[in-house]
C-alpha cells in the first residue's frame, strides 16, 4: 500500500540537527528582553536585540533624553517604536505596535 505523500527523513534529521545547533533565537523565537537603561549597555547590543525581532522593557536610570538617543534614532530608522511608560522605556520592532490607548 503506497502512502499519498513521500517523506524525505534525512532533510528532517537534518533540519533537526540545524535547529539544535543554532542559539535558540532563531526567527520563530521572538523574546521580550528584560534590562537596565543605565549608560553601562552600547547601545547598538541593545538595538541588535530589537534587530532581530524582540522588544526592549528597559528600566531607566538616569536622564532618558541622554541614555535613549542614540539608541532611539537607530530604532526609528528601521521603522521601530519608543514609548516611555513611567520608569520604562518600551522599545519594539517595526512589526511589533505598542497600544497605549488604555493609558
Amino acid at each position: 500500500m503506497a502512502s499519498g505523500f513521500d517523506l524525505d527523513l534525512q532533510t528532517v534529521e537534518q533540519e533537526i540537527e540545524d535547529a539544535e545547533d543554532g542559539d535558540g533565537h532563531g526567527e520563530g523565537d521572538r523574546r521580550i528582553v528584560l534590562g537596565a537603561l543605565d549608560g553601562t549597555t552600547d547601545e547598538r547590543e541593545w538595538f541588535e536585540v530589537i534587530d532581530r525581532g524582540n522588544v526592549l522593557v528597559l528600566a531607566i536610570e538616569g536622564e532618558l533624553s541622554e541614555l535613549a538617543a542614540d539608541l532611539a534614532q537607530l530604532v526609528k530608522e528601521r521603522g521601530g517604536n519608543l514609548v516611555h511608560f513611567r520608569d520604562f522605556l518600551i522599545v519594539s520592532p517595526a512589526n511589533v505596535n505598542v497600544d497605549s490607548s488604555r493609558l
